[in-house]
């Protein structure tokens, strides 16, 4: 069975509407997800989540922390012969600081921001729901980018 290891975001921002999320539909499917990616050769977890956040997107923000990961398996459908894939994805949250969502990559055919807890209902995929409602819980904590220090000192 082959492996991957990919990484990925919850992008939220808050104003007067309260906080909202970034779901993706990736091009050909009829889901809604987390943006994530592969890790390349090398790359930190952190730094490959903003970057695939970025390209499945065209937003940028701040890592806050971490999340959590999660674990599945999957058949690659594309390869031939069709391969099982198993797969861990650690995802973080990070709070947007810019970007236009109509300059995401090929490979999204579409960008919404949801209201936190609509997402949660809307979002494919049982262990992205998961996701999403521990950034709920981190969310409700009140975290800034300065807590992330402290937590990485204290670890």
């Amino acid at each position: 069975m082959k492996r991957e290891i990919s990484a990925g975001c919850v992008i939220y921002k808050t104003d007067g509407d309260g906080t909202r999320v970034i779901l993706i539909r990736p091009k050909d499917r009829d889901s809604w997800a987390l943006p994530k990616g592969l890790v390349e050769p090398g790359e930190p977890t952190e730094a490959a989540a903003r970057r695939e956040a970025q390209e499945e997107t065209g937003l940028q923000g701040n890592i806050i922390r971490k999340i959590g990961s999660v674990k599945y398996t999957y058949t690659a459908k594309w390869e031939n012969p069709p391969a099982r894939v198993f797969k861990i994805v650690t995802f973080y949250l990070m709070q947007h600081t810019g970007g236009d969502p109509k300059l995401h990559d090929w490979e999204v055919a579409e960008v919404m921001w949801y209201p936190l807890d609509e997402a949660v209902s809307k979002a494919s995929y049982s262990t992205e729901r998961k996701i999403l409602r521990q950034a709920k819980t981190i969310l409700e904590s009140k975290p800034t980018a300065q807590s992330v220090h402290q937590e990485e000192k204290s670890s």
